[in-house]
């Protein structure tokens, strides 16, 4: 009987492991505390498909903080198409701030063709 807990006791750490490595809890629940819809399933999305989770739900969270809503698939989009969206995402809150009509695709494409060294 003690064998099937030691069983069991190692099947639920590689299982906690393999969570804890596709899913960043601290960003996570970063996320949740600023009301960005994010769930268990975007982070292991974002995982395999080779996406820094950093690098887009950061940016978003200040989006939405800023009152812009921008969706995961978007940012995520713009990763992986080489762009750089915390430059994207600070420029969309610039231009809100200043009152500036400026659409996610328009900012997208400004710091695609013109990247900054």
């Amino acid at each position: 009987m003690w064998i099937l807990w030691i069983v069991v006791g190692i099947l639920a750490f590689v299982v906690l492991n393999i969570f804890f490595y596709f899913v960043p809890v601290g960003l996570w629940i970063s996320a949740l505390a600023a009301g960005v819809p994010v769930g268990p399933l975007t982070f292991i999305g974002m995982r395999l498909r080779k996406v820094n989770p950093h690098r887009v739900i950061n940016p978003m969270i200040a989006a939405w903080k800023a009152g812009i809503k921008l969706s995961v698939s978007e940012l995520e989009a713009h990763y992986l198409a080489g762009g750089n969206v915390e430059r994207v995402v600070r420029a969309l809150i610039s231009a809100d701030k200043a009152g500036i009509p400026l659409t996610f695709k328009r900012a997208a494409m400004y710091t695609t063709l013109w990247p900054c060294p």
